[in-house]
């Protein structure tokens, strides 16, 4: 079973009636007057303009031109070439997956967009948590794995547990509000279903959505990593609505139990389109 794909289907099934719209406000809700993600993307992957066709036409498509306020797409370009100079070149980040994850949003992709899905996935929560500690002024964050290619074996072992956690992450986040009913996962596994994902996998979701809630054994993998704590509760907000007492209070206590500073908290939650 690999965990990329399987954290793809799950993304592409959609945890919550937000997650897609969360999704798209992290890509590319920029405002100001570059292209941000569009031009960036374009560029980097050998695609052309968004007046061209290409990848910045998908990437335009999905992202409403790529122009607002708020969101990540504003200052992507310049996340991208910090990153890049920090692993060698812009060749060593991971930027296959976001157009795969441009054309889900688009509700195209199909059976075999799950592990370019899941890929993408990693790259932008590795984005978020790059810019959103970055933010803070400090040292600057190492370049998190999902947004940096893997460059050896151990690297993309540890990426793959990386994946994991943040599959877990989403499932522990739905449950903050009472279990996840029966339904739900109906649902959830049916998606998996159609996507393509065999029956361990299948199975897989199902037993984790069962299982009671287990925060601590998620704060104790995650404690002392704040690149991954990031990208962690990123994941989180794009699982869930917030929209409950109790979910705005397990994400407290979720940030706070990993020893996420507050402000990277919030500049995170600014980056999915959520305010205070």
């Amino acid at each position: 079973m690999n965990i990329s794909d399987l954290l793809g289907a799950v993304m592409q099934s959609g945890m919550s009636p937000s997650s897609g719209d969360r999704m798209k406000n992290a890509l590319g809700g920029g405002g100001g007057g570059g292209g941000g993600l569009l031009e960036s993307l374009s560029g980097m992957l050998g695609g052309q303009t968004q007046q061209g066709g290409g990848l910045g036409s998908l990437l335009s498509q999905a992202l409403g031109g790529g122009a607002g306020s708020g969101g990540l797409g504003g200052v992507l370009g310049n996340v991208l070439n910090d990153a890049g100079k920090a692993v060698g070149g812009k060749q060593n980040l991971a930027l296959g997956g976001l157009g795969a994850l441009a054309g889900a949003l688009l509700g195209g992709g199909g059976r075999s967009v799950g592990g370019a899905l899941g890929g993408g996935v990693m790259a932008i929560l590795g984005a978020m948590a790059y810019q959103a500690l970055k933010g803070g002024g400090s040292q600057a964050p190492d370049v998190p794995l999902g947004l940096m290619e893997p460059r050896s074996e151990a690297e993309r072992l540890e990426l793959e547990q990386n994946s994991e956690l943040v599959l877990k992450a989403m499932i522990n986040a739905a449950k903050a509000d009472g279990q996840i009913d029966k339904g739900e996962i109906q649902r959830i596994v049916g998606k998996l279903k159609e996507t393509g994902m065999d029956p361990d996998a299948q199975q897989y979701v199902m037993a984790e959505m069962q299982k009671i809630m287990d925060t601590p054994a998620l704060i104790a993998a995650v404690k002392g990593r704040p690149t991954l704590a990031a990208q962690i509760y990123g994941a989180s907000l794009l699982a869930i609505e917030v929209d409950t007492p109790a979910e705005k209070k397990y994400l407290d206590e979720l940030a706070a139990g990993m020893g996420l500073d507050p402000e990277v908290a919030q500049r995170i939650k600014g980056m999915v389109g959520l305010q205070a």
